[in-house]
């Protein structure tokens, strides 16, 4: 891909489960984050592509990572988003940048990404529950504001539900134990997880 002058290792990002982010210039000189998805487990692959492309394409707040565009062709599923300048969250607690936020943007943070939550549980037409909520998860745009992305593990709760009986998905610590034992999902356990990141946005 041209954007990314053939995924180049330079412009990588970062790298989750299911696929790799890089930097990416489009012919207007916009520039925009780039997922890759893995083709090692392509029917996860295609599920995750879905579920990311059909429940947040006309998600907007200003505390998510917008989805600007998408790519299915052959075995190659890509989506398009806007680019965080800052990278994330754990970057700055525990990588490169450790120490260098101030408590006037710790606050700032812990506020927007509850501000991102409340707006996928209770302010969009349905509920939302992300399933993966963690610092790397949480990006940081040019003003050092938090933004929730990387929605691939993300279910809808039906208004009829109190919870959903899933197979566990997620990341060991930052996962409520009712959800990780009994595959019991709800809100909470967003809440849950957000519970652990403002614990490490606070003590570092």
């Amino acid at each position: 891909m041209l954007a990314t002058k053939n995924f180049r290792e330079e412009n990588k990002l970062g790298e989750g489960g299911f696929g790799v982010v890089y930097k990416g210039t489009l012919k207007s000189g916009k520039v925009v984050a780039i997922k890759k998805l893995n083709f090692r487990q392509f029917t996860r692959m295609e599920e995750e592509f879905e579920s990311e492309v059909n429940l947040i394409r006309n998600v907007h707040h200003l505390n998510l990572v917008r989805l600007l565009g998408c790519c299915s062709k052959g075995q190659n599923r890509i989506l398009v988003y806007e680019y965080m300048k800052n990278n994330s969250l754990d970057r700055y607690l525990f990588g490169k940048e450790k120490g260098s936020l101030n408590w006037k943007q710790r606050c700032n943070i812990i506020l927007g990404t509850a501000k991102g939550l409340a707006y996928l549980h209770e302010e969009f037409r349905v509920c939302i529950i992300h399933r993966d909520i963690k610092t790397n998860n949480i990006l940081l745009d040019d003003n050092i504001q938090s933004k929730i992305a990387d929605f691939g593990l993300a279910r809808l709760l039906p208004k009829d539900k109190s919870h959903l009986s899933i197979k566990f998905a997620g990341t060991l610590g930052y996962t409520a134990l009712e959800y990780f034992i009994h595959g019991q999902l709800s809100e909470k356990a967003d809440i849950y997880s957000y519970g652990v990141v403002v614990l490490e946005i606070i003590s570092g």
